[in-house]
């Protein structure tokens, strides 16, 4: 699986935490979410499968909670891992990243997920706004390169 991000820390112990994502194209756009508090940064919707979750029940539920969107047809694309540290769980993470594409079906209301926003952003911008490193290269992929 493919690494992005720093390596992990010598003698840090990692929790694996499995996490679902989304592209989601409208056009050249592509709809992400801007989560502020102490995070401050653009980010593919998305989050944690919940134990005994199916994958796709937690996209659906993470992209709604983040976004206010539902979507249709989600497609798996890739999946890669990075190693991090997450403040809100006080928490060192192993992240099994795994990416879909899927359409934006409709605005339902406001994210319900404290901090977060929905923001419309340009393909292109988003190969260079988006926090993860490998969110962006996965993005790049997906649209074939830079815009």
């Amino acid at each position: 699986m493919r690494h992005f991000g720093p390596p992990p820390v010598s003698g840090q112990t990692y929790i694996r935490r499995h996490g679902v994502y989304a592209i989601l194209p409208r056009g050249d756009d592509m709809l992400v979410t801007f989560q502020g508090g102490i995070h401050n940064e653009f980010q593919l919707p998305g989050g944690g499968v919940d134990p005994g979750e199916q994958p796709l029940t937690a996209l659906h539920r993470e992209v709604f909670e983040e976004t206010g969107w539902s979507i249709a047809r989600p497609r798996r694309l890739t999946a890669f891992k990075r190693f991090t540290y997450m403040p809100e769980y006080d928490l060192w993470a192993e992240k099994l990243c795994t990416i879909y594409v899927a359409h934006p079906v409709r605005s339902l209301g406001e994210p319900s997920e404290p901090d977060h926003t929905a923001v419309w952003m340009p393909a292109a911008m988003a190969q260079v706004s988006l926090d993860s490193v490998g969110d962006r290269a996965v993005v790049t992929q997906f649209y074939g390169g830079p815009l």
